[in-house]
């Protein structure tokens, strides 16, 4: 596991100082990688996914096609991120878990599961990566936007219509589905498969108006522009790329987790709210 953040971990000093404070971590699940973001210090571990609590590679991975199967092994490997992000007090923690925008409540819950046990009680908020992506890069356009989500292995393209899920296609191709010198067709044709089914289904042209102002691509794919290149070609349309594709999910958690914990501070003497 990296950790990014060098700076003095927020443990029990710093909450007897501030008895009110409420902490927060931001947490994307995915297949490849595991990131936590700190409001204020941006991403401070990342820990790739197919790593088991030793450590070692070739262990079963705790989170697969955006599934966490195993909530245990996920659980180990949360809280070591915790180990770093927060230190041993824990406590007052908001947690602003990101998901797949199509999981299930079976995928919530057990999501929900690691971060307990990697946590104790917590506040947690389930937040979709759509949403999540959206909030990083577009966080104040109203109208329809699509975000195309590519990771490694599961590609989603979700319809936003004023920050609301409106319509939301998965498929469980990725990244890691490529061999190295294959070229991304496979990859580029979902996407526009996916686009394709929801215009077709469409009766409100949401979605052509989405495309007249660029899909918004996130994700690991995102920062290949062998798969944007073709996938703006064969749309006919510019495609917008968030900042640092590969964290644009937990970048946008960490946004909303901010904005969560802003509103949770407790009000200062002669301070007007």
């Amino acid at each position: 596991m990296r950790s990014l953040y060098d700076g003095p971990r927020p443990g029990r000093s710093a909450r007897r100082e501030n008895p009110g404070a409420v902490r927060g971590i931001a947490l994307d699940l995915g297949s490849s990688w595991t990131r936590a973001w700190i409001p204020g210090h941006g991403v401070v571990a990342e820990t790739a996914a197919c790593y088991g609590p030793d450590d070692r590679p070739g262990q079963p991975r705790p989170v697969r096609r955006g599934r966490v199967v195993d909530p245990v092994s996920c659980g180990r490997l949360l809280g070591r991120i915790a180990d770093t992000a927060l230190g041993a007090d824990r406590g007052d923690t908001v947690i602003v878990l990101s998901h797949p925008v199509l999981a299930g409540a079976e995928h919530r819950a057990a999501a929900k599961e690691a971060v307990a046990a990697a946590l104790g009680p917590t506040r947690v908020i389930a937040l979709d990566s759509a949403r999540a992506a959206a909030a990083g890069a577009a966080p104040r356009e109203g109208g329809p936007l699509l975000v195309v989500d590519i990771g490694a292995e599961l590609t989603e393209a979700t319809l936003l219509v004023d920050g609301r899920v409106r319509d939301a296609r998965q498929t469980e191709t990725g990244l890691s589905d490529l061999a190295p010198s294959e070229p991304p067709t496979t990859v580029v044709r979902t996407v526009l498969d996916m686009i394709m089914a929801m215009w077709k289904q469409d009766r409100h042209g949401a979605v052509l108006g989405a495309l007249r102002k660029g899909p918004l691509l996130a994700g690991g794919g995102a920062a290949r522009p062998d798969i944007t290149n073709r996938v703006a070609l064969r749309l006919g349309v510019p495609v917008r790329l968030s900042e640092d594709p590969a964290t644009a999910v937990v970048r946008g958690a960490g946004l909303v987790l901010g904005s969560v914990l802003h509103t949770s501070a407790p009000a200062l003497p002669g301070r007007q709210r």
